[in-house]
């Protein structure tokens, strides 16, 4: 249709799952696989991705603590763990790497991070001196945070937590009631995971200083991003950000007439730091117009129209099962895209 353009591929995400091969694609870089704890105790496949620079690495949380690893009817955030959180950090110390990107998102867990900082040598110590079990259920159990034997590697590192979540640790817009459900939590199970998370933040504050309670974020990831604002060097920042620094894509816009982007669903969602949303907001400083592309469009998508996108379309062409439409994506995707160009380039 246009044979002398020129198209620039680039894999995006918005700190969620993806995000490793999203950078490790951008930049060049390798997986490292390795074997840790999953999100029930049991061992399971994980990985994590180091950047081609080859110094910073990146640990998606949903690798070894994420809801897709659980099926439907073991999902209970009374029990799940982020101990193979700090097992992946741990191995990638092992492997002399000291710049971190962790990607918040996906997780099937309600811990507030105890599982990662146990794996990471902090002792969380019941009233027999034992440490406490593994889930959210036993932070009612913890009488004393023992930071003695934490990782002393921690300091010397650098971590940028990726996610757009800024609920905060506890409360009716904290991290049980807003995210619990979807991980299998019923109306009591929230009800004491938020009771546990209070008593989990108040003995953080008495070692730490540290009031994660209302901390806007600290309810990311079941509480995961809390326990890294607590006792981490780290600054939170938003995924699909991250994604576009390290993909150079403010350099790749230089001479682009258009960008085209995409996502599963846009609705009113979209604009809490989703792909489609970051990238208009990058492009427009460009003067660039954005077309995006989805699967299916909900209420509120017209938003997008304020942020310098010129054209919101869905490649549903007719009705259609989602089995149906997950098929038949690429077809459908690329139907989309020529009738969307010629209407770009005026062809007739």
């Amino acid at each position: 249709m246009c044979p002398s353009a020129d198209t620039v591929l680039l894999p995006l995400g918005d700190g969620g799952e993806g995000t490793m091969e999203a950078l490790i694609s951008s930049t060049e870089g390798e997986i490292i696989n390795t074997e840790v704890t999953g999100p029930l105790g049991k061992k399971v496949k994980a990985s994590y991705g180091v950047l081609g620079n080859n110094k910073t690495c990146v640990i998606e949380m949903a690798k070894s603590a994420g809801l897709d690893l659980l099926h439907e009817n073991e999902r209970n955030p009374l029990y799940t763990t982020t101990y193979g959180v700090g097992e992946l950090i741990a191995k990638a110390l092992d492997d002399g790497y000291k710049s971190f990107i962790i990607s918040i998102g996906g997780s099937g867990t309600n811990d507030g991070g105890a599982g990662m900082l146990q794996a990471l040598g902090i002792n969380l110590l019941n009233k027999s001196n034992n440490n406490i079990d593994l889930g959210g259920k036993f932070l009612k159990d913890l009488i004393k945070i023992d930071s003695s034997n934490f990782d002393k590697r921690i300091k010397t590192s650098n971590f940028t937590i990726a996610t757009d979540v800024t609920n905060p640790l506890v409360g009716i817009n904290g991290a049980s009631f807003v995210f619990g459900e979807q991980k299998g939590g019923g109306e009591k199970d929230l009800e004491l995971l938020d009771l546990n998370l209070r008593h989990w933040a108040g003995l953080i504050y008495e070692c730490t200083g540290v009031k994660l309670h209302n901390k806007s974020g600290a309810g990311a990831g079941g509480g995961i991003t809390g326990a890294f604002q607590a006792f981490f060097p780290m600054k939170v920042k938003s995924g699909i950000d991250v994604i576009l620094d390290y993909t150079q894509f403010n350099k790749h816009l230089y001479k682009a007439n258009y960008v085209i982007t995409g996502e599963g669903k846009v609705d009113r969602q979209t604009k809490f730091g989703k792909t489609p949303l970051g990238v208009s907001q990058f492009s427009i400083k460009k003067g660039i117009p954005t077309i995006v592309i989805a699967g299916a469009l909900g209420e509120g998508f017209e938003f997008l129209n304020d942020y310098g996108v010129i054209s919101v379309n869905s490649i549903i062409n007719k009705p259609m099962s989602l089995a149906e439409a997950i098929k038949n994506t690429p077809k459908l995707l690329e139907e989309t895209t020529i009738q969307i160009m010629r209407s770009v380039l005026n062809i007739y």
